[in-house]
């Protein structure tokens, strides 16, 4: 008679260097969470300001252009990441 089990114990975890290894870049992902959200939530407050002395000049030039839709994709990027800061 054997004691196997068809059903696998999940309560019994892997372990060895590569779950070591996630947990501890997990571990390091969630400890830089909550600086990463703060710093895009108040970047993305500031960008705007920086917008508009750009659009005041006028988008003419075409290496304005370009600092402007760069600036606004980082404020978009920014908006996205910062949007969960503070919620419980």
């Amino acid at each position: 008679m054997s004691n196997h089990s068809p059903l696998p114990n999940e309560s019994i975890g892997p372990s060895g260097p590569e779950t070591d290894h996630k947990s501890g870049s997990r571990r390091l992902v969630r400890s830089l969470k909550g600086p990463a959200q703060f710093l895009s939530f108040w970047v993305a407050i500031a960008l705007p300001f920086v917008h508009l002395p750009l659009l005041a000049q006028g988008l003419g030039d075409p290496q304005i252009t370009l600092t402007f839709l760069t600036l606004l994709s980082v404020n978009v990027l920014a908006l996205y990441v910062g949007h969960g800061h503070n919620q419980e």
